[in-house]
């Protein structure tokens, strides 16, 4: 089984957000130590720079910033496209009530940590954010391996031949004009035109036929 803070031989990156030093250092120590890429930041503007030019895999967000609160930043980052798979766990030791909790998971926060916190549960609740990041980043890899081979299979069912529109064919020899102008048989003109492979027989009705001229054959003989 893989370390944790190791996915396929890349450092899970945990971006700390809180504007407490010792909070802040004592988070990275503990992430540090567990095999975890940290980064830091201090401020909500801060966090959002970081979010752009590292993307981390989840964020430790403390609610209470001094320019903005986490609740804004989760909501700016949410709403972005390009970053809404990022995993986003607020954190307070202020707004800890069941309505503060609410609000955050509310505008799309993935988890709440409520302070002070164990270091033991610290951790367990970091790795369970990333045992569901990683299952959301497979099955969101999945999702677009089934979409290009959807485009793909499109792409070559275009390029299939087929038979479409007005086709002239001789009332009596059942030749087909191309649109060249020439008269080609019915399997020659086919074969050209899509990716049929004939297989020749008798219809019940030939097959009648056949027998009742064979019979006359005999009889002349």
């Amino acid at each position: 089984m893989e370390k944790p803070g190791v996915e396929m031989g890349r450092q899970f990156k945990v971006l700390v957000v809180d504007d407490d030093e010792v909070i802040l250092l004592l988070s990275t120590t503990l992430l540090q130590d567990a095999g975890y890429e940290v980064l830091e930041a201090s401020t909500g503007e801060g966090c959002l720079d970081a979010v752009q030019t590292h993307h981390p895999d989840i964020i430790l967000l403390d609610v209470m910033l001094p320019d903005m609160t986490g609740i804004e930043v989760c909501k700016q980052i949410k709403n972005d496209k390009n970053l809404e798979d990022i995993f986003v766990i607020l954190a307070s030791g202020i707004q800890i009530s069941s309505e503060h909790q609410a609000e955050g998971l509310d505008i799309g926060a993935d988890g709440y940590i409520i302070r002070p916190i164990s270091n033991k549960e610290f951790l367990a609740r970091v790795q369970a954010g990333e045992r569901i990041k990683r299952a959301e980043d497979a099955l969101r890899e999945k999702e677009r391996e089934q979409q290009l081979l959807i485009s793909q299979l499109k792409e070559a069912l275009v390029e299939i031949k087929t038979l479409k529109g007005y086709i002239p064919i001789c009332s009596c020899c059942k030749k087909i004009r191309d649109d060249e102008g020439y008269w080609n048989q019915l399997e020659t003109y086919i074969s050209k035109h899509t990716d049929a492979v004939f297989s020749h027989g008798l219809c019940p009705e030939c097959v009648e036929q056949y027998r009742v001229e064979m019979k006359k054959l005999s009889k002349k003989q």
